[in-house]
């Protein structure tokens, strides 16, 4: 690694909720190629007023399929307005100490401020015996529209799916095992899914778009773990969120939104991380900046660069290139000379290890669905945009972009079996249809957001999404906040060049300006593919646990 730095079912009532206190008023790819969940150079929405927004692409969620399907009348109709919870224990080992817990899959009522139900957020709780004020961590993937299958199966959860990552991994039966790097030695768990994905559903008259955006799906998780706190009486535990890709996104904006409501956060844990939407428009040269360490890295693995003595001493010289003279050449635009043009030409294509005629062709500018095709071109190869180690095939080797992605299709048979499976191993049953992607949700996306009053004069909405503003105003309100980027070097989805653009963006005084960390892994945007990677990941964020419990 690169290191920087079953019971029966329980119908809860309903007739104590809590009022809701309402927030500041909020309306109801890729990088350049765009960060996860745009595509390539696309623009802010049309007009203030619609949900038109940046055309969205698949992400953690898969979203890209996500509008081959409608929300039927039926999934709506047998989403449960009682809350559910279908419980059993279980155990299981980590570090040699065998954990007993008890599993809780089941719904969560989200109400409006007057009562009426809204949505059923569907939840898998993972809570260790003993242990009253344990740390809960509430955790969930990106799209935006996707389930919380991929960190629960992969990543945190007590069981997971073996993957034959960076290969695509072999027909079912999959091996669906104990996981000993599970998270729950040090917190207990909380998978959350967003509305109109997994099990969870509008309610009554509520449509999904209604949840469909930053600021709707922002409102709609902090009343979700409101709830959950609520019920299952964890106020006074140490709490954490922990997304993935987009759910970064959410992390970062329900960091603030949550302290708004009282709920106060001990860490934040951003993996695969994008922040910034904004950042990343048609006109900006910061994306093609952005990958270029990402592209080194890759290049390095294949072979297609020269292969240094320490990777990270030479990941660190291509980002100063790519921050210094890459991004002044690029800056000149048609007024760079010629000689500035061919040298800066050279440098990148003996980083990347693309032909300099090719690089010269894109004037300076390599797209990323252009590099996964060129790089491997002369064997017959396309590479993975999730992450850079898996290969596919294109039916036609001349072709420019990538046809599909190998690191998405390699493992996503697996995931969406093992959750299933787990789930019917929980005993828990219902009519609904599981949605690992929300049908229609990627592409409905409203990205406006209303930052935090001390951007913009307060109450200025953003066309597209800038949610580290609002991280950065809940670690200044509360200086206990910690925060942990987790970055894998061969994800070109969220590319960790541009997480750290991103959160040096953050507008830290020094006091805390090192409550922020960041880790490195030789793996893709699903650093928990990569086993070995995976079991450093579980060392590192439970020290994390520790330094920010230790806040005080």
């Amino acid at each position: 690694m690169i290191r920087k730095t079953a019971a029966a079912v329980v119908a809860l009532s309903l007739s104590a909720t809590m009022a809701f206190a309402q927030p500041p008023q909020r309306e109801s790819s890729q990088r350049a190629s765009a960060p996860a969940g745009r595509n390539a150079r696309s623009s802010a929405p049309d007009e203030p007023g619609t949900n038109s927004g940046p055309s969205v692409e698949r992400n953690t969620g898969r979203g890209e399929r996500a509008g081959e399907h409608k929300i039927t009348d039926a999934d709506i109709a047998t989403a449960p307005v009682v809350e559910q919870a279908k419980s059993s224990h279980h155990t299981v080992t980590i570090n040699g100490q065998t954990i007993g817990y008890t599993a809780t899959a089941g719904t969560l009522t989200l109400r409006s401020d007057d009562g009426k139900p809204i949505a059923s957020m569907f939840y898998v709780a993972y809570v260790a015996d003993g242990g009253k004020n344990r740390p809960v961590t509430f955790s969930y993937n990106g799209g935006p529209g996707s389930a919380s299958l991929f960190v629960h199966m992969g990543l945190a959860g007590p069981m997971h799916v073996m993957t034959d990552s960076p290969n695509a991994t072999h027909g079912p039966p999959f091996t669906i095992t104990e996981n000993h790097e599970s998270l729950l030695d040090k917190s207990d768990l909380v998978f959350l899914d967003a509305i109109g994905a997994g099990y969870s559903r509008p309610l009554g008259d509520a449509k999904g778009t209604e949840f469909w955006g930053v600021d709707q799906d922002i409102d709609a998780f902090t009343r979700g773990i409101q709830r959950y706190i609520t019920i299952n009486h964890r106020w006074n535990s140490p709490k954490f969120i922990f997304g993935e890709s987009y759910g970064t996104t959410r992390s970062a904006g329900l960091s603030y939104a949550l302290q708004q409501h009282g709920i106060q956060l001990n860490g934040v844990l951003l993996l695969s991380s994008v922040l910034n939407y904004g950042a990343h428009d048609s006109g900006f040269d910061h994306s093609f900046v952005s990958y270029v360490p990402s592209y080194a890295a890759t290049a390095v693995y294949w072979k297609k660069a020269p292969q240094p003595a320490n990777l990270e001493a030479y990941l660190k010289q291509v980002r100063d290139w790519a921050a210094g003279p890459y991004l002044t050449a690029l800056t000149k635009g048609g007024n760079i000379s010629p000689e500035e043009f061919d040298a800066t030409a050279r440098q990148l294509s003996a980083y990347i290890g693309i032909p300099v005629e090719f690089i010269k062709r894109a004037n300076l500018r390599v797209d990323l669905n252009h590099f996964r095709a060129e790089l491997l071109r002369d064997q017959g190869r396309t590479l993975g945009r999730y992450d850079t180690r898996f290969t596919g095939i294109n039916v036609d080797n001349a072709v420019a972009n990538a046809e599909y992605d190998p690191s998405d299709t390699g493992i996503n048979g697996a995931y969406v079996a093992a959750l299933h499976d787990w789930l019917g191993e929980l005993g828990y049953t219902t009519e609904l249809n599981y949605w690992p992607s929300g049908p229609g949700i990627n592409q409905a996306w409203d990205w406006r957001h209303r930052p935090p009053g001390g951007f913009g004069g307060g109450g200025r909405r953003e066309n597209v999404a800038n949610t580290a503003a609002d991280l950065g105003m809940a670690m200044r309100e509360n200086p206990h906040l910690y925060v942990f980027s987790l970055n894998g070097i061969y994800d070109m989805a969220t590319p960790f060049f541009g997480t750290e653009y991103d959160i040096s963006h953050l507008y830290l005084d020094p006091a805390i300006k090192n409550h922020v960390r960041f880790a490195y892994y030789p793996s893709g945007h699903m650093v928990y593919l990569n086993q070995d990677a995976l079991k450093q990941l579980h060392a590192d964020v439970d020290k994390f646990y520790d330094d920010a419990l230790a806040s005080r």
